[in-house]
């Protein structure tokens, strides 16, 4: 019987060392058949110099000046690859800001820098192929840009690797929805939902990696050689679009759906979205583009269109593309696919089923209430839309809350009257502060950018009242709940006035509850965890996952 039991444990250990070597063999073979290349550039012998001027920066062509509030405004000109090169050069600085608060970011999620850096190898193992997926010319912008960026973030990857994962960071935020990195809204109204009749587009880039992340907001003015000069809203190192809008009035929003874990990455959606935005001048066009390159997660693209004096939705994920029209004068846009081909779908039978109920539909349905109520819609009107923190029928649910259609997470907010070129960007705090304006056919039709880009009389004026009495309570609140947190892994007590005041602070979320609930479980106060937990149950909460985590908690001896 020994004779027997030590054969079994012999062979099991073999089995486990032959295991082993093949994953360890699959990933190092992987890893050196990684498409690691850099794009084959030859730059001018002679290059431009960063230029200090009376307020504003040049390299060659290109030009970087401070906006309004956090904005700054970057002018690039020139070839895909003088125009990264322009881009790093000129954003130096804020490329390093913008890395360090990402970097920041990601650590709290990942603290140990060993696996920080065991990340790299598996991140080029996952983007092995994602250069192939980037079409030349952007892939031409990234690489000049990265070499500005800092060595000091190489333990996570050399410069150009980043920069093309960090093209990919909204797409991989799908994955990490509970530390509520995407969750975006958007709309658009046109005939007699728009005051003037004309199409009005409005949206939430609701994309958090920490304040600090949105620091430095870059609205970038792009002269292309070829396709169409257009504006997007970022930030440093962003080639990608986000928000934008081309001179021919197309306009282009990104909002996240419902997507399973990535296997494998093809193209970043930001890089979708900049290939429509600087080559398509209406709806179809956008389309057939849309088509052309695939993504690796669930993207709603809403495309606002001058020429066809209304919006569409261009729903992509790595099964298919597909276009959704209404028949009316307005669309809605969350994070969830709204057209039949998606639905009768057999492989998103779980994704339809979990959107009714969802943080998403609530939203949907909010915007709706929203719309209606203020309709016929202008630009303000719309800012007064997308700054809107509360419920259905104006219910209170808690500063931050997922089913707000103002989070308090957002990068920017923006508004698009496509048919006059007018856009609106949001500045700091999140969306509440001041929007704003830039006529682009005014600005594509500049010679100099020595002054500002911006109409200050076009402006949209600030939530005073939010920012005053709001976000100083959002931002002591969030201080106090990672204080909480830590107070809870180290059993450390908490003083009847740190609870009474975390309770004031967001006496409506959910999530408040939860938090003091989890304290006083450790602590061994069951009853008084039991109460935390049923006010909790009592609050409107975003996710069912949530919901049934804290009946679990409930209901544990």
């Amino acid at each position: 019987m020994i004779r027997i039991i030590f054969r079994i444990i012999k062979y099991t250990a073999i089995t486990l060392l032959v295991t082993v070597l093949l994953v360890l063999s699959a990933g190092a073979f992987l890893y050196f058949t990684a498409d690691r290349s850099v794009p084959d550039i030859v730059l001018p012998s002679t290059l431009p110099v960063v230029t200090e001027h009376n307020g504003y920066s040049s390299f060659g062509e290109s030009v970087l000046r401070r906006g309004e509030g956090d904005l700054w405004e970057l002018h690039l000109k020139g070839s895909p690859s003088m125009r990264g090169l322009a881009f790093g050069e000129l954003c130096r600085n804020l490329m390093y800001e913008q890395e360090k608060a990402f970097v920041s970011q990601i650590k709290k999620i990942v603290p140990s820098e060993n696996y920080l850096s065991f990340l790299k190898y598996l991140t080029i193992i996952y983007n092995r192929d994602i250069s192939s997926n980037i079409p030349p010319e952007y892939r031409e912008e990234i690489y000049t840009s990265s070499l500005a960026c800092s060595s000091e973030f190489d333990y996570i990857g050399n410069a150009y690797d980043r920069q093309l994962n960090y093209h990919a960071a909204h797409d991989l935020g799908h994955a990490m929805q509970e530390y509520m990195l995407v969750g975006c809204s958007s709309f658009a109204v046109w005939g007699s939902k728009s005051v003037d009749s004309s199409l009005l587009v409005g949206r939430n880039f609701d994309f958090y990696v920490g304040d600090d992340f949105a620091r430095n907001k870059i609205v970038s003015f792009y002269y292309p050689e070829k396709g169409y000069k257009f504006a997007s809203v970022g930030w440093a190192g962003m080639v990608g679009v986000l928000s934008g809008m081309n001179e021919k009035g197309l306009t282009i929003t990104l909002n996240a759906a419902k997507s399973s874990p990535p296997i494998s990455s093809k193209t970043p959606i930001s890089i979708i979205a900049r290939h429509i935005l600087q080559y398509a001048s209406n709806i179809e066009e956008a389309y057939n583009l849309a088509k052309e390159l695939d993504a690796f997660v669930s993207e709603s693209l809403l495309i606002g269109s001058a020429a066809d004096g209304k919006a569409a939705i261009i729903e992509k994920s790595p099964d298919g593309t597909f276009l959704y029209e209404t028949t009316g004068e307005m669309i809605i846009s969350t994070n969830h696919f709204q057209s039949e081909n998606f639905s009768k779908n057999p492989k998103n039978i779980d994704a339809v089923k979990s959107i009714e109920g969802s943080h998403s539909q609530y939203r949907f349905k909010r915007l709706t209430e929203l719309i209606a109520l203020k309709t016929p819609l202008d630009p303000e009107k719309s800012a007064w839309i997308l700054r809107n923190p509360y419920g259905l029928q104006d219910k209170s649910i808690g500063w931050g809350n997922e089913k707000s259609v103002n989070q308090f997470i957002a990068h920017h907010a923006v508004i698009f009257q496509p048919q006059k070129r007018i856009m609106w960007v949001s500045t700091a705090p999140w969306q509440l502060g001041k929007m704003v304006a830039y006529d682009l056919n005014e600005v594509f039709a500049k010679k100099d950018y020595t002054s500002g880009a911006d109409i200050p009389d076009l402006a949209i004026d600030a939530d005073s009242v939010a920012i005053a009495s709001i976000a100083p309570a959002i931002i002591r609140y969030r201080l106090l709940l990672q204080e909480i947190k830590n107070d809870i892994k180290e059993k450390s007590v908490l003083k009847p006035s740190e609870i009474e005041d975390f309770i004031k602070l967001n006496p409506d979320y959910y999530h408040t509850y939860e938090l003091l609930g989890d304290y006083y479980k450790k602590m061994g106060d069951k009853p008084k965890a039991k109460e935390m937990y049923i006010i909790a149950l009592s609050k409107e909460i975003p996710y069912l996952s949530d919901k049934n985590s804290i009946v679990k908690k409930l209901n544990s001896k």
